[in-house]
């Protein structure tokens, strides 16, 4: 007969089972399959996913994709691709900004590729060295609900604007700089202000009552609904809140010398990745005319920062395509990036 397990031992067989089980999912699930192209991905699976697999569709070459949801999401990404360095998993990332990645190149964790999507870019947007390019633009914007703000005419609007901000700024709503796009603001702030002048005025804007929330969506919401007159948020959203019906307008940010602060996509290669080949297709893939117009068509209004055929853009997308031009030259801000994040993180830890 064959020996059985006293009846006391059996929870501590089903638990050791069950916990060898977990372990052995785990490792599957983080040891990517040999044969697909790993992408990370931070921009927003509800428009990136179908992109990706339309590529993998049209092109034959199997994907595994990693996307991460949090709200911080594309700090959290580019942290995970530090720590694997030295044994990397992923060959693409899709970031949905850029100075993260600009992060990635100085710690030597990409490796550079100029092809003919890299070439469509304008320099400003792409890096010189050819580590990473952008594509498919988000410009930072004013969000201005238009039942309590003067919309005549835009001077009308500009003049309100600035008075608000010269005011009581408990109206005004800014998400928490500490990650995205109001990261990259502030960043900068940083560079063209100078750390003295940013600190002073964050500090300012603070005492005087300044709203801030967990994101710029959260910013979207509070002025749409007429909770707040003003706001700092990308156009993504903005256009949300136009597509809700919302009473909004906009008017783009500028820099205190005069440029706009346009954030792209960006695109790049991890170094000693597994598929090298297939990742370079994959990046010109996202850097083509094509995907920059889909993009442009999405509910988002992302704006195409290379060559494209404007009849095939929608009239709000056209219009933004101006300030794409004149939008500041982020390469140059990557340090300013680090030296401002170190102080907010110390400042928001208090």
């Amino acid at each position: 007969m064959m020996n059985r397990p006293p009846l006391s031992s059996l929870p501590a067989l089903i638990a050791t089972s069950l916990a060898l089980a977990g372990l052995l999912c785990l490792t599957w699930w983080q040891r990517p399959t040999a044969d697909r192209l790993v992408v990370y991905c931070a921009h927003d699976s509800v428009y990136s996913e179908a992109v990706l697999r339309d590529f993998e569709r049209e092109t034959g070459i199997p994907l595994e994709i990693r996307f991460d949801t949090e709200a911080t999401k594309s700090l959290s990404l580019v942290s995970l691709l530090v720590a694997e360095r030295e044994n990397p998993r992923c060959d693409v990332f899709w970031n949905n900004e850029v100075l993260g990645t600009m992060k990635l190149k100085g710690q030597g964790v990409l490796e550079p590729y100029a092809g003919p999507g890299y070439e469509r870019i304008p320099e400003q947007y792409r890096d010189p060295e050819g580590f990473w390019a952008g594509f498919g633009a988000r410009l930072r914007v004013y969000i201005v609900n238009t039942d309590q703000t003067n919309t005549d005419q835009p001077a009308a609007m500009d003049d309100e604007i600035d008075a608000t901000l010269a005011g009581d700024l408990s109206n005004v709503a800014v998400a928490q700089p500490l990650y995205g796009t109001t990261l990259t603001h502030y960043a900068v702030l940083w560079q063209q202000w100078g750390a003295d002048k940013l600190q002073q005025w964050h500090h300012e804007s603070r005492d005087q009552g300044i709203v801030e929330v967990k994101g710029n969506s959260v910013v979207k919401n509070l002025v749409a609904a007429g909770k707040c007159a003003l706001g700092w948020t990308d156009t993504d959203d903005f256009f949300l809140a136009v597509d809700e019906g919302k009473p909004v307008d906009m008017r783009p940010i500028r820099t205190p010398n005069g440029e706009t602060i346009c954030i792209p996509n960006s695109v790049a290669i991890v170094k000693n990745c597994r598929h090298r080949k297939h990742a370079e297709k994959l990046v010109d893939y996202l850097l083509s005319e094509n995907v920059e117009l889909r993009l442009a068509n999405s509910r988002s209004r992302q704006v195409p920062l290379g060559d494209v055929d404007e009849s095939k853009l929608p009239e709000q997308v056209r219009q933004l395509r101006p300030f794409v031009a004149e939008g500041v030259d982020l390469n140059g801000v990557a340090d300013a990036h680090r030296e401002c994040l170190e102080w907010l993180q110390a400042e928001y830890s208090q």
